[in-house]
C-alpha cells in the first residue's frame, strides 16, 4: 500500500471484528471507490475442520460508510438465510 493510501484511507481497511450469525462469521469488506463505498463481505464458517470462505460483492454504493457496512451485514444475513452453507459450493448443485 502506498504512503498516500495510507495516509488519505485508500482502499480497503484492516480486518474488522467478524458479526456472528446463525454460526457463520460476517467479516463487512467495504470497498472505498471516489469518495464512496460499495456493499461488499465475506461469510466464512469452520465445516469439518476447514476454513470456507465466500466473498459477497455487490452494485450497491453507499456515500458512508456505516450505511455500507449496515446493509452489507443485512445482504450477508439474507445470503445466509437463503443459500446456508451451500454458499460455499462452487456451483455443483
Amino acid at each position: 500500500m502506498s504512503l498516500f493510501s495510507k495516509l488519505f484511507g485508500g482502499g480497503k481497511k484492516s480486518d474488522p471484528e467478524p458479526v456472528a450469525y446463525k454460526g457463520f462469521d460476517i467479516f463487512p469488506d467495504l470497498i472505498a471507490e471516489g469518495g464512496k463505498y460499495r456493499l461488499s463481505a465475506r461469510i466464512e464458517k469452520t465445516i469439518d475442520g476447514e476454513r470456507k470462505t465466500h466473498a459477497m460483492v455487490r452494485a450497491d454504493v453507499f456515500d458512508s460508510r456505516d450505511q455500507a457496512e449496515s446493509f452489507s451485514l443485512t445482504k450477508a444475513k439474507q445470503v445466509i438465510d437463503e443459500q446456508g452453507e451451500f454458499i460455499f459450493d462452487s456451483g455443483n448443485r
